[in-house]
């Protein structure tokens, strides 16, 4: 192998997914230089096997959903969804997984992008091994951020490797639709492969380790309510059920539960969590474990290193795209702020340097029938975090706004009201349409708005959204 010599830059970043384009974007707007470094495809896992293929499967699902609750269209959409042409579309929103348009938006902002392995050689130093094994040693005046993700988590079962298990990537970049498929997990991956295969034609069976249920992280009523509607699409739910074995005898999986059914697929998915993709990116070079998730502080840098960034699912702080972008621009903010000495950085709650919201006003919408949409604490992380707090919760069937957008719409909201400050922890939306209403409410988290201004936030009728005046309705009268 060659060694060109020691190219430097103000700032380095190993990963060019949406975090780490998020970071160049923020310190190029600050005026310093920026390296990217990428082993893959730029635009990283969101662009080419979650957020954009996943939501490009699903939108046929939801739209044909809706359009069955309603008279006049439900007759017009009895037929099978066109499995074809739902790929197809899926194709074109990960640009059949060239990135050549992500590529010209790092060059567009003034990085350079360098293709290769990225790892650290020492502190301030990235060594790159491009593809033909050429190496290139990038140094960094003043940061390095680490962006390179997550990858999915396989678990510790003989032969594994033999069965050629689906991941998360798998099921969003398949070619073809399986007769026939099992799904290990219960979280948002599963849910949400379950929902668009089983709507696609596979005959899903969801094997959940556990008696949680689904989404086991969000209020209970939001996995209870999901699963009624997977349920009732036909697919086999089976909550406290562990996988003992995995084989594949010809063509066809089979698996062996902890109560010894044996369960029978074409294709299994594993969607058992997420492990940080620091493996091989040489963290031992600068005293720290190689595989681990790396510890930051509000300003994403990491313990210990006063030159070095951890941001978005590395840091396990909250493995979310949209998060992790919101860390790069904090980041970011936060490198250029040291690099052109202020004095004090903003590193209070909500300050211009501080993450704030990953601790207090995470917002996700799970893309199932009906939606799961939520923001800040559930009531029992709010009580397990020493808060005053009621719950209040409304049926979201009874609004105008709900019956009107299908017939026989389930749903339900809840607030988590903090009886001190008399401000909202936590909201959840569950059901068809929320995920377009959760933004509200992470503006009255994150605002910290008191109940008694949200009565002059006047919802217009008839809207889902006239939810907010039912939830404050029922919190006067409790």
């Amino acid at each position: 192998m060659t060694q060109t010599d020691s190219i430097a830059y103000d700032v380095v970043v190993i990963g060019a997914g949406p975090v780490g384009e998020n970071v160049a974007d923020r310190t190029r707007a600050a005026g310093l230089s920026t390296a990217v470094v990428e082993s893959e495809l730029v635009g990283g896992e969101c662009s080419y096997w979650a957020c954009m293929p996943s939501k490009a499967l699903l939108r046929p699902v939801l739209a044909r959903a809706d359009a069955r609750r309603l008279p006049g269209l439900s007759r017009s959409v009895r037929d099978p969804l066109d499995a074809a042409a739902v790929l197809a579309r899926r194709d074109e929103y990960t640009s059949h997984w060239k990135d050549d348009g992500q590529v010209q938006w790092v060059k567009g902002i003034g990085a350079d992008l360098h293709r290769g392995q990225g790892r650290l050689a020492g502190p301030r130093t990235v060594e790159v091994t491009a593809p033909d094994g050429t190496r290139r040693v990038l140094t960094a005046r003043h940061a390095v951020a680490v962006c390179t993700g997550s990858a999915a988590a396989l678990p510790a079962l003989p032969g594994l490797a033999e069965v050629r298990p689906w991941t998360s990537r798998e099921a969003t970049s398949a070619e073809s639709v399986p007769g026939r498929l099992i799904v290990v997990g219960g979280g948002v991956v599963a849910v949400e492969m379950a929902t668009a295969w089983q709507a696609l034609g596979s005959r899903v069976t969801l094997l959940v380790r556990g008696d949680g249920g689904l989404l086991a992280r969000m209020e209970p009523f939001a996995g209870e309510l999901v699963a009624e509607a997977l349920t009732e699409a036909g697919a086999d739910i089976r909550t406290g059920t562990s996988v003992e074995s995995v084989t594949r005898e010809g063509g066809t999986v089979v698996v062996v539960t902890d109560t010894g059914d044996r369960v029978e697929a074409d294709e299994i998915l594993f969607a058992t969590g997420r492990v940080p993709r620091t493996d091989d990116i040489g963290l031992e070079t600068v005293g720290l474990e190689p595989g681990s998730w790396l510890r930051v502080d509000d300003s994403l840098r990491v313990a210990g290193h006063d030159w070095l960034y951890a941001v978005g699912d590395v840091n396990h702080r909250a493995l979310l795209t949209h998060q992790g972008k919101y860390q790069a621009r904090i980041a970011g903010a936060a490198i250029a702020a040291r690099v052109f000495g202020a004095a004090d950085l903003d590193c209070g709650p909500w300050g211009a340097h501080a993450a704030t919201a990953d601790h207090d006003a995470v917002p996700q919408v799970v893309f199932t029938d009906p939606e799961a949409a939520s923001v800040g604490l559930t009531l029992a992380e709010a009580e397990q975090a020493g808060h005053r707090v009621r719950a209040v919760d409304v049926d979201l069937a009874t609004v105008a706004g709900a019956s009107l957008y299908g017939d026989g719409y389930k749903g339900r909201a809840r607030m988590v009201v903090d009886l001190e400050d008399e401000i909202l922890r936590g909201v959840t939306f569950v059901g068809p349409g929320v995920g377009e209403m959760i933004h509200s409410a992470t503006v009255a988290v994150v605002g910290r708005v008191p109940l008694s201004r949200l009565w002059h936030a006047v919802p217009s009728y008839p809207t889902i959204s006239e939810v907010w005046l039912r939830l404050l309705e029922a919190y006067r009268d409790q």
